[in-house]
């Protein structure tokens, strides 16, 4: 049976993922699961861990764990370090899990404005882990937009956008659903959905009726209507923002499509970004936090 010396997990809302790792930090072997947070009362987690981990000896063995499994309705709940502070920041939560020896990293917190995350602190403290001395802007699409100041290895500040929500929610459940379900796309569209919220930001609810109306008057495609509905909702993200990214060093984190388009948003604002891949840099902040628990 596989010994780790330790293993490290990231636990959302919807899957987990464990890896099994040596001392040095080279992955010995990995566990996916599907009982995300979502799925699992508080008494559950510890038995689907095991579940996930079935394969390794995880006797003595410490179990550092970043993500929703530290949110209110997770495991237990893990405090949040008040910004300024490191990525990693001091202590751990520690669950009641018998002979699973767990430890879960705090999130972040803001007073003013009110703001949280819980998971991506640790990948914006495996960012840094690989790239020392790194002042600027980190962004983290997905369904709530973070973006990062990060300064002397601190986060300093940050922010959040419902960017990804607003997208579901307008496609999904307004008048807008007859327009652009598709599986097409037109970067054009996207461009120009992007460059219409950037200059005219308090007129998005209106650019928004227009696909609808450019769909029955002027035979726009769903596809096309789709990649602008991103783009407007995206160039709005961005100018909420832009006091944060403008003139700054930016890095985007996550693979995939959504990354790439913010990418190609901040371009064409005269913004270069560099895209990171997510999972990469979620284990090297996981690994950070396991030096930390030994140190």
């Amino acid at each position: 049976m596989l010994k780790p010396d330790w293993i490290a997990v990231d636990w959302g809302t919807s899957n987990m993922r464990a890896w099994a790792m040596s001392a040095s930090g080279s992955v010995l072997g990995e566990a996916r699961s599907d009982r995300g947070m979502g799925r699992l009362r508080p008494d559950e987690f510890g038995d689907a861990l095991r579940e996930a981990i079935a394969g390794w000896d995880h006797t003595g063995v410490p179990i550092i764990a970043c993500g929703m499994v530290g949110a209110k309705q997770g495991w237990i709940e893990a405090p949040y370090a008040a910004v300024p502070c490191a990525a990693t920041p001091e202590g751990f939560t520690k669950p009641d899990a018998g002979d699973l020896d767990v430890h879960i990293i705090a999130g972040l917190k803001q007073a003013e404005p009110a703001d949280v995350m819980r998971g991506e602190e640790t990948q914006i403290a495996g960012f840094l882990a690989m790239n020392k001395s790194w002042d600027g802007v980190i962004c983290l699409p997905g369904t709530h937009t973070k973006w990062a100041h990060i300064s002397a290895d601190e986060v300093v500040s940050f922010q959040t956008y419902m960017t990804g929500d607003l997208f579901a929610a307008i496609s999904g459940n307004t008048v807008l659903k007859h327009s652009v379900i598709s599986d097409g796309w037109d970067n054009d569209a996207f461009d120009t959905g992007v460059a219409d919220a950037m200059a005219r930001p308090e007129r998005l609810a209106a650019r928004l009726f227009s696909l609808r109306a450019e769909g029955l008057l002027n035979g726009m495609q769903n596809g096309t209507a789709k990649a602008r509905l991103s783009g407007l909702l995206i160039g709005a993200e961005l100018a909420g923002a832009k006091p944060y990214w403008l003139g700054q060093q930016i890095a985007v984190i996550g693979a995939g499509g959504l990354s790439a388009l913010y990418v190609r948003a901040l371009a064409a604002q005269s913004a270069p970004a560099t895209q990171v891949k997510g999972d990469a840099i979620t284990l090297a902040g996981l690994t950070a936090a396991y030096k930390r628990l030994k140190g």
